[in-house]
Protein backbone atom coordinates (compact mmCIF):
# COMPACT_ATOMS: atom_id res chain seq x y z
CA UNK A 1 0.00 0.00 0.00
CA UNK A 2 2.92 2.30 0.77
CA UNK A 3 4.55 1.60 -2.67
CA UNK A 4 1.32 2.83 -4.35
CA UNK A 5 0.75 6.07 -2.40
CA UNK A 6 3.91 6.54 -3.10
CA UNK A 7 3.97 5.84 -6.78
CA UNK A 8 0.60 8.00 -6.84
CA UNK A 9 2.56 10.77 -5.75
CA UNK A 10 5.10 10.76 -7.89
CA UNK A 11 2.41 10.91 -11.16
CA UNK A 12 0.23 13.68 -9.33
CA UNK A 13 3.31 15.86 -7.77
CA UNK A 14 5.56 17.62 -10.05
CA UNK A 15 9.15 16.43 -9.62
CA UNK A 16 10.93 18.72 -12.57
CA UNK A 17 11.95 21.85 -13.22
CA UNK A 18 9.57 22.02 -16.61
CA UNK A 19 6.50 21.27 -14.23
CA UNK A 20 5.60 25.22 -14.39
CA UNK A 21 4.39 26.07 -17.60
CA UNK A 22 3.86 30.42 -18.55
CA UNK A 23 0.37 31.73 -18.78
CA UNK A 24 -1.65 32.03 -22.02
CA UNK A 25 -0.41 34.79 -23.91
CA UNK A 26 -3.61 34.85 -25.60
CA UNK A 27 -2.41 35.30 -29.14
CA UNK A 28 -0.28 33.72 -31.36
CA UNK A 29 1.78 35.21 -34.01
CA UNK A 30 2.89 32.33 -35.82
CA UNK A 31 -0.51 30.77 -36.78
CA UNK A 32 -0.60 34.39 -38.82
CA UNK A 33 2.47 33.26 -41.31
CA UNK A 34 2.32 29.67 -43.63
CA UNK A 35 5.17 27.08 -42.86
CA UNK A 36 7.63 27.23 -45.77
CA UNK A 37 10.54 24.26 -46.57
CA UNK A 38 13.70 24.41 -46.24
CA UNK A 39 14.78 25.28 -50.24
CA UNK A 40 12.06 27.79 -50.45
CA UNK A 41 13.07 30.33 -48.15
CA UNK A 42 16.72 29.12 -47.52
CA UNK A 43 20.20 27.97 -49.05
CA UNK A 44 23.43 25.99 -47.81
CA UNK A 45 26.26 28.56 -46.37
CA UNK A 46 28.77 26.72 -44.96
CA UNK A 47 29.30 22.78 -44.44
CA UNK A 48 27.29 21.66 -46.51
CA UNK A 49 28.65 18.05 -46.06
CA UNK A 50 26.95 18.66 -42.72
CA UNK A 51 23.56 19.01 -43.61
CA UNK A 52 20.50 16.87 -44.43
CA UNK A 53 16.89 17.86 -45.54
CA UNK A 54 13.97 15.22 -45.32
CA UNK A 55 10.51 15.25 -44.77
CA UNK A 56 10.01 19.15 -44.56
CA UNK A 57 13.27 19.38 -41.61
CA UNK A 58 16.45 20.00 -41.95
CA UNK A 59 19.35 18.31 -39.68
CA UNK A 60 22.72 20.03 -39.37
CA UNK A 61 25.20 18.77 -37.33
CA UNK A 62 28.82 19.68 -35.77
CA UNK A 63 31.70 17.40 -35.33
CA UNK A 64 36.06 17.57 -35.53
CA UNK A 65 35.74 18.87 -38.96
CA UNK A 66 33.10 21.56 -39.29
CA UNK A 67 29.74 22.45 -38.06
CA UNK A 68 27.24 23.85 -41.22
CA UNK A 69 25.18 27.00 -41.66
CA UNK A 70 22.52 28.38 -43.76
CA UNK A 71 21.17 31.60 -44.88
CA UNK A 72 17.79 33.33 -46.45
CA UNK A 73 17.58 33.79 -49.78
CA UNK A 74 15.91 37.17 -49.07
CA UNK A 75 17.11 39.99 -46.62
CA UNK A 76 14.61 41.88 -44.95
CA UNK A 77 13.87 44.81 -43.35
CA UNK A 78 11.56 43.67 -40.87
CA UNK A 79 9.03 40.85 -40.21
CA UNK A 80 8.55 37.72 -38.49
CA UNK A 81 11.14 34.77 -38.70
CA UNK A 82 10.67 31.83 -36.99
CA UNK A 83 11.57 28.19 -36.50
CA UNK A 84 10.78 25.27 -34.63
CA UNK A 85 13.99 23.38 -33.72
CA UNK A 86 14.80 20.46 -31.84
CA UNK A 87 18.73 20.46 -29.32
CA UNK A 88 20.53 17.28 -28.94
CA UNK A 89 20.43 16.02 -25.69
CA UNK A 90 23.43 15.16 -23.18
CA UNK A 91 26.76 16.50 -22.84
CA UNK A 92 26.88 19.86 -25.62
CA UNK A 93 29.34 21.86 -23.72
CA UNK A 94 31.06 24.38 -26.42
CA UNK A 95 28.10 24.03 -28.79
CA UNK A 96 26.27 27.01 -30.49
CA UNK A 97 22.83 26.28 -32.23
CA UNK A 98 21.28 29.47 -33.66
CA UNK A 99 18.91 30.95 -35.51
CA UNK A 100 19.11 34.91 -35.90
CA UNK A 101 19.41 38.11 -37.86
CA UNK A 102 22.38 39.46 -39.25
CA UNK A 103 23.97 41.70 -42.43
CA UNK A 104 27.66 40.62 -41.35
CA UNK A 105 28.38 40.29 -44.81
CA UNK A 106 27.11 42.88 -46.60
CA UNK A 107 28.84 44.94 -43.43
CA UNK A 108 32.00 43.25 -42.48
CA UNK A 109 33.30 44.54 -39.09
CA UNK A 110 30.05 47.29 -38.75
CA UNK A 111 27.05 44.49 -38.55
CA UNK A 112 23.81 44.71 -37.06
CA UNK A 113 22.96 41.03 -35.39
CA UNK A 114 19.47 40.06 -33.05
CA UNK A 115 19.91 36.28 -32.15
CA UNK A 116 18.52 33.51 -30.65
CA UNK A 117 21.48 31.28 -29.25
CA UNK A 118 21.76 27.86 -27.49
CA UNK A 119 24.22 27.54 -24.97
CA UNK A 120 25.35 23.76 -25.23
CA UNK A 121 25.85 22.26 -21.50
CA UNK A 122 27.06 19.52 -19.20
CA UNK A 123 25.18 16.34 -18.05
CA UNK A 124 21.99 16.96 -16.47
CA UNK A 125 22.02 21.01 -16.63
CA UNK A 126 19.45 22.71 -18.51
CA UNK A 127 20.45 24.48 -21.61
CA UNK A 128 20.40 28.30 -21.65
CA UNK A 129 18.64 30.01 -24.47
CA UNK A 130 20.45 33.65 -24.86
CA UNK A 131 18.65 36.68 -26.81
CA UNK A 132 21.42 39.19 -28.06
CA UNK A 133 21.52 42.52 -29.87
CA UNK A 134 23.94 43.81 -31.76
CA UNK A 135 23.80 47.61 -33.49
CA UNK A 136 26.51 48.51 -35.97
CA UNK A 137 29.58 46.87 -34.78
CA UNK A 138 30.94 43.71 -34.11
CA UNK A 139 34.71 42.11 -34.64
CA UNK A 140 35.88 45.87 -34.49
CA UNK A 141 36.78 45.35 -31.06
CA UNK A 142 33.92 47.09 -29.81
CA UNK A 143 31.76 44.55 -29.56
CA UNK A 144 28.51 45.54 -27.22
CA UNK A 145 26.26 42.52 -26.82
CA UNK A 146 22.87 43.32 -25.26
CA UNK A 147 22.40 39.60 -23.77
CA UNK A 148 19.52 38.21 -21.91
CA UNK A 149 19.82 34.34 -21.03
CA UNK A 150 17.02 32.37 -20.13
CA UNK A 151 16.59 28.61 -19.10
CA UNK A 152 13.50 27.32 -20.50
CA UNK A 153 10.30 25.96 -18.97
CA UNK A 154 10.62 22.74 -20.82
CA UNK A 155 13.07 20.34 -22.42
CA UNK A 156 14.25 21.22 -25.76
CA UNK A 157 15.75 18.09 -26.84
CA UNK A 158 11.96 16.00 -26.54
CA UNK A 159 10.60 17.67 -28.74
CA UNK A 160 10.67 21.04 -31.36
CA UNK A 161 9.55 23.74 -29.63
CA UNK A 162 8.67 27.16 -32.10
CA UNK A 163 11.35 30.13 -31.76
CA UNK A 164 10.74 33.23 -33.05
CA UNK A 165 12.07 37.05 -33.78
CA UNK A 166 9.59 39.95 -34.79
CA UNK A 167 11.29 42.89 -35.54
CA UNK A 168 9.45 46.00 -36.72
CA UNK A 169 10.78 49.74 -36.95
CA UNK A 170 9.47 50.22 -33.49
CA UNK A 171 10.65 46.89 -31.47
CA UNK A 172 12.26 44.08 -31.48
CA UNK A 173 10.09 41.12 -30.10
CA UNK A 174 11.72 37.32 -28.69
CA UNK A 175 9.12 34.04 -28.89
CA UNK A 176 9.37 30.98 -27.67
CA UNK A 177 5.84 28.84 -28.75
CA UNK A 178 3.93 32.43 -29.21
CA UNK A 179 4.98 33.29 -25.93
CA UNK A 180 6.98 37.06 -25.92
CA UNK A 181 10.17 36.39 -23.45
CA UNK A 182 12.05 39.52 -24.17
CA UNK A 183 10.66 42.96 -25.55
CA UNK A 184 13.28 45.14 -27.35
CA UNK A 185 12.17 48.86 -28.00
CA UNK A 186 13.42 51.28 -30.23
CA UNK A 187 14.68 53.93 -27.92
CA UNK A 188 17.07 56.08 -30.70
CA UNK A 189 18.80 55.63 -33.67
CA UNK A 190 21.88 55.07 -32.05
CA UNK A 191 20.60 51.25 -29.89
CA UNK A 192 18.36 50.09 -33.20
CA UNK A 193 18.87 48.29 -36.20
CA UNK A 194 17.78 49.05 -39.16
CA UNK A 195 19.51 48.20 -41.94
CA UNK A 196 18.21 45.15 -43.93
CA UNK A 197 19.10 41.69 -42.38
CA UNK A 198 19.08 38.33 -43.75
CA UNK A 199 18.44 35.36 -41.69
CA UNK A 200 20.69 32.66 -40.75
CA UNK A 201 20.92 29.36 -38.36
CA UNK A 202 24.04 27.35 -37.48
CA UNK A 203 25.85 25.06 -35.21
CA UNK A 204 29.52 25.79 -34.32
CA UNK A 205 32.21 25.33 -31.60
CA UNK A 206 31.88 27.88 -29.24
CA UNK A 207 34.43 26.63 -27.00
CA UNK A 208 35.65 29.92 -25.72
CA UNK A 209 32.58 31.27 -24.10
CA UNK A 210 29.61 29.16 -24.60
CA UNK A 211 29.12 27.48 -21.57
CA UNK A 212 29.87 28.90 -18.23
CA UNK A 213 32.04 31.33 -19.95
CA UNK A 214 34.16 28.75 -21.59
CA UNK A 215 34.97 26.72 -18.15
CA UNK A 216 33.54 23.61 -20.36
CA UNK A 217 34.64 23.06 -23.73
CA UNK A 218 33.27 21.14 -27.08
CA UNK A 219 34.33 17.21 -26.42
CA UNK A 220 34.11 15.32 -29.67
CA UNK A 221 33.90 12.32 -27.80
CA UNK A 222 29.76 13.28 -28.01
CA UNK A 223 30.22 14.03 -31.70
CA UNK A 224 28.55 14.49 -33.99
CA UNK A 225 26.50 17.18 -32.24
CA UNK A 226 22.66 17.53 -34.17
CA UNK A 227 20.36 20.32 -34.08
CA UNK A 228 16.99 19.92 -35.99
CA UNK A 229 14.73 22.46 -37.59
CA UNK A 230 11.54 22.89 -39.22
CA UNK A 231 8.14 24.38 -39.68
CA UNK A 232 10.20 27.36 -41.24
CA UNK A 233 8.62 31.21 -41.47
CA UNK A 234 9.60 34.01 -42.70
CA UNK A 235 7.17 36.72 -43.55
CA UNK A 236 7.51 40.98 -43.65
CA UNK A 237 9.25 43.43 -45.68
CA UNK A 238 12.22 42.26 -47.74
CA UNK A 239 15.01 44.83 -48.34
CA UNK A 240 13.26 45.80 -52.07
CA UNK A 241 9.40 45.71 -50.91
CA UNK A 242 7.81 49.19 -51.71
CA UNK A 243 7.70 51.98 -48.91
CA UNK A 244 3.87 51.19 -48.11
CA UNK A 245 4.83 47.85 -47.10
CA UNK A 246 3.24 47.65 -43.50
CA UNK A 247 5.28 45.84 -40.65
CA UNK A 248 3.89 42.87 -38.99
CA UNK A 249 2.49 42.83 -35.71
CA UNK A 250 2.86 41.02 -32.76
CA UNK A 251 -0.14 41.30 -30.90
CA UNK A 252 -3.98 41.60 -32.27
CA UNK A 253 -3.35 45.23 -32.69
CA UNK A 254 -2.06 46.02 -35.90
CA UNK A 255 -0.76 49.06 -34.43
CA UNK A 256 2.07 46.84 -32.95
CA UNK A 257 3.36 46.21 -29.26
CA UNK A 258 2.43 43.68 -26.77
CA UNK A 259 -1.01 43.20 -25.27
CA UNK A 260 -1.84 43.13 -21.70
CA UNK A 261 -2.03 39.64 -21.65
CA UNK A 262 1.16 38.67 -23.59
CA UNK A 263 2.98 40.91 -21.40
CA UNK A 264 1.62 39.13 -18.37
CA UNK A 265 2.71 35.96 -20.00
CA UNK A 266 6.52 37.97 -20.55
CA UNK A 267 6.74 39.29 -16.88
CA UNK A 268 6.25 35.33 -15.81
CA UNK A 269 8.99 34.04 -17.57
CA UNK A 270 11.38 37.24 -16.95
CA UNK A 271 10.72 36.78 -12.96
CA UNK A 272 11.08 33.06 -13.21
CA UNK A 273 13.16 32.13 -16.21
CA UNK A 274 15.87 34.78 -16.48
CA UNK A 275 19.08 33.87 -15.58
CA UNK A 276 20.83 37.02 -16.95
CA UNK A 277 20.38 40.77 -18.37
CA UNK A 278 22.86 42.85 -19.29
CA UNK A 279 21.57 46.31 -17.90
CA UNK A 280 21.92 44.45 -14.11
CA UNK A 281 25.55 43.28 -14.58
CA UNK A 282 27.08 46.17 -12.50
CA UNK A 283 30.48 44.67 -14.05
CA UNK A 284 29.45 46.26 -17.63
CA UNK A 285 29.93 49.90 -18.65
CA UNK A 286 26.63 51.06 -19.08
CA UNK A 287 27.83 54.17 -20.79
CA UNK A 288 27.96 51.84 -24.21
CA UNK A 289 23.86 50.48 -23.69
CA UNK A 290 22.32 54.06 -22.78
CA UNK A 291 19.04 52.30 -23.23
CA UNK A 292 19.57 50.68 -19.68
CA UNK A 293 19.12 53.95 -17.78
CA UNK A 294 15.89 55.07 -19.91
Amino acid sequence: MALFLLLLLSVLIPSSSFAQWPPSPGYWPSSRFRSMSFYQGYRNLWGYTHQRVDQNALTIWLDSTSGSGFKSVKAFRSGYFGASIKLQPGYTAGVITAFYLSNNEAHPGFHDEVDIEFLGTTFGKPYTLQTNVYIRGSGDGKIIGREMKFHLWFDPTQDFHHYAILWSPKEIIFLVDDVPIRRYPKKSDETFPMRPMWIYGSIWDASSWATEDGKYKADYRYQPFVARYTNFKAAGCSAYSPAWCRPVSASPSWSGGLSRQQYRAMRWVQTRNMVYNYCKDSKRDHSLTPECRR
